[in-house]
């Protein structure tokens, strides 16, 4: 058994190939190590594109209700941009936490 690895490692060619596979394998710009970290960053920015996509969906669909609908415009006016008609006072809680 010795002898058979002894005689593969001593063989120009079995240890030229060695060579090759592991710098292909660790060091080349095509590595399997980059090859790993570009298909979870592609995994990372598929989901990113699904959860947008969605966000656009829901998005639109506010958006069409708002000029569809004055009362969820206003309420939605009221809610983020904290506007109030002339005879109202608003009064904002902040929770500490």
């Amino acid at each position: 058994m010795k002898e058979a690895i002894k005689k593969i490692i001593s063989d120009k060619y079995c240890l030229t190939a060695f060579i090759f596979a592991v710098w292909l394998i660790f060091f080349d710009s095509n590595s399997i190590v980059e090859r790993i970290q570009i298909i979870r960053k592609n995994r990372k920015m598929e989901q990113a594109i699904e959860y947008y996509k969605h966000k656009i969906q829901e998005d639109t669909r506010n958006l069409n209700l708002m000029r569809t609908d004055p009362e969820v415009l206003e309420k939605f006016a009221r809610e983020k941009y904290f506007m109030k008609r002339d005879n109202e006072d608003i009064f904002i809680f902040e929770i500490e936490e």
